[in-house]
């Protein structure tokens, strides 16, 4: 089998001959084979094991037939090599032993040490270097998300502790920002160096906040970081999460590749906010993967019929899969994207040439 590029081409905007696709949490809960795997190791030990890490990162890639790998990792890993204390708490998330309120709990976080502490994430990215016919995209958290983790101890709805600091102590929030923006700039380099084919800035909750708060408060660290890892040729793509349609318009300065967009504006409204200035991923609501096939192909059909009216898009969902979703609909799903689109694309040559 010959190596599958389609994925990287759409990030450039380059022609493909069927929409690549791949799905946030691809590896995860739904697969009964996880499941398995999850009743013996945590979330932490399977990442600190580097051959377990790979092969539950390749195991969609086998099932669902998708056109990218995401390493199998979670956005809190590089936390603890600043001096987090963390664990990952079943039905709640990261929970924080030691969160951040004040001054001095920002000064005394360190710079992360990727080769040192967290070796085995790249010895995982140079197995799955070597072994995947598809792309390997690596990611970190974004520094507002993870800060929100850090301040308010654990996953939070209305992010108040997070919100006052921005508000009450801006200036221990930009030193924040700045200490995360460059822990994500150095752990996703070292990614890259490893073997990752493309990066994506997972920006999970940043739809909380108020255009211009987040104009203020953290786009500036967001474009330093891509700024800072502009000289690497691989694509790079920032989703901003849930409910962040009215921040796109902002993004435009950025110098990523892809931007993710949620299911709650559409793929052709996602290009106008961003003037174009990007190829485009998303964005079926994973909810719909509880309706039938049938119901299920209608709104990927619609998404894929905007999707290809310009070049540069990548099918995937507006957020992560979750754990009732089902293996075997995905995986229709999958060949539906792949089939529907390669004839959709065909069609659109066609009738291209025919107005030459």
């Amino acid at each position: 089998m010959s190596y599958n590029d389609r994925f990287i081409r759409a990030c450039r905007k380059e022609h493909v001959d069927r929409v690549p696709v791949w799905y946030m949490r691809q590896a995860g809960r739904y697969d009964p084979d996880y499941r398995k795997i999850k009743e013996k190791y945590s979330l932490l030990e399977i990442c600190k094991q580097p051959e377990l890490a790979a092969e539950v990162t390749m195991m969609p890639v086998r099932k669902l037939g998708v056109d990218a790998a995401i390493l199998y990792s979670d956005i809190m890993n590089p936390v603890a090599s600043i001096g987090i204390d963390f664990d990952i708490v079943a039905n709640i998330g990261p929970v924080i032993h030691n969160p951040i309120r004040s001054a001095a709990d920002v000064d005394r976080l360190k710079p992360i040490d990727v080769e040192g502490d967290l070796g085995h994430v790249l010895k995982t990215i140079r197995i799955l270097d070597r072994e995947l016919e598809v792309p390997l995209i690596t990611f970190a958290g974004a520094p507002f998300t993870i800060a929100s983790y850090l301040i308010e101890g654990k996953p939070s709805k209305n992010y108040l502790r997070t919100k006052e600091m921005m508000y009450s102590e801006p200036k221990v929030w930009h030193e924040l920002m700045r200490k995360l923006g460059d822990m994500v700039i150095a752990y996703l380099r070292a990614h890259m160096a490893a073997g990752g084919k493309a990066f994506q800035l997972f920006d999970s909750w940043v739809g909380a906040l108020a255009p211009a708060d987040f104009r203020q408060f953290v786009l500036p660290t967001i474009e330093r970081i891509f700024a800072e890892l502009s000289d690497l040729p691989q694509p790079k793509i920032y989703f901003p999460g849930v409910s962040s349609g009215e921040l796109l318009p902002d993004l435009r300065s950025l110098k990523s590749d892809v931007i993710g967009l949620d299911w709650r504006v559409s793929i052709a409204e996602g290009r106008r906010r961003l003037d174009g200035g990007f190829a485009v991923q998303g964005n079926l609501d994973p909810t719909i993967l509880t309706a039938p096939i049938s119901v299920i192909e209608s709104y990927a059909k619609e998404i894929i019929d905007s999707g290809i009216e310009e070049p540069g898009f990548i099918f995937n969902l507006g957020h992560g899969l979750f754990p009732e979703a089902s293996l075997e609909k995905l995986a229709e799903l999958t060949a539906f994207v792949h089939s529907y689109s390669e004839k959709a694309i065909a069609a659109r040559g066609q009738k291209e040439a025919s107005h030459v």
